[in-house]
């Protein structure tokens, strides 16, 4: 039987309506999942925020992204993308360099090293998806996402 959030954070008196319970275990759940996927990202060097932008820069492929584009994709937003991807750069994991068609832009690329990275991070990821999620069925998992796409669309 599933735990009650109630009792996991040792909360006493009854929640002040359903929709304040239901976004306080919206928001454990993530801190539980997040947590234990910054801790196998840690091993590797990286946080979820730099295993993000990784990600988004191997899905575009060799022309990159702008900082900009970089931004709106993640999946968290964070106050200072440039400083990301300074850290990023000076791991050797991406490179930045004038945009050929407007030089007031820089692109940001993946290097060989973000990609090899990526590659060593593929198989524990999913391995980390399965354990995590690995107990819900297809159509749990569907619903669980067409749940959280409604909230979303909600806001």
């Amino acid at each position: 039987m599933a735990r009650k959030l109630d009792d996991e954070i040792k909360q006493t008196r009854p929640f002040a309506t359903l929709a304040q319970e239901a976004m306080l275990s919206v928001e454990r759940t993530a801190a539980v999942l997040g947590h234990a996927f910054a801790d196998a990202l840690r091993a590797h060097g990286i946080t979820r925020t730099q295993y993000n932008v990784l990600r988004i820069l191997r899905g575009a492929g060799p022309v990159g992204l702008c900082r900009q584009e970089v931004r709106d994709r993640l999946v968290a937003e964070v106050p200072d993308v440039t400083r990301l991807i300074d850290r990023l750069e000076a791991a050797g994991l991406v490179t930045r360099e004038a945009d050929e068609h407007d030089r007031r832009f820089r692109n940001t690329r993946i290097t060989r090293a973000g990609l090899d990275l990526l590659a060593r991070l593929d198989a524990p990821v999913t391995e980390i998806h399965r354990r995590q999620l690995g107990h819900l069925t297809e159509t749990e998992l569907q619903t669980l996402i067409d749940l959280l796409a409604t909230v979303r669309d909600g806001l």
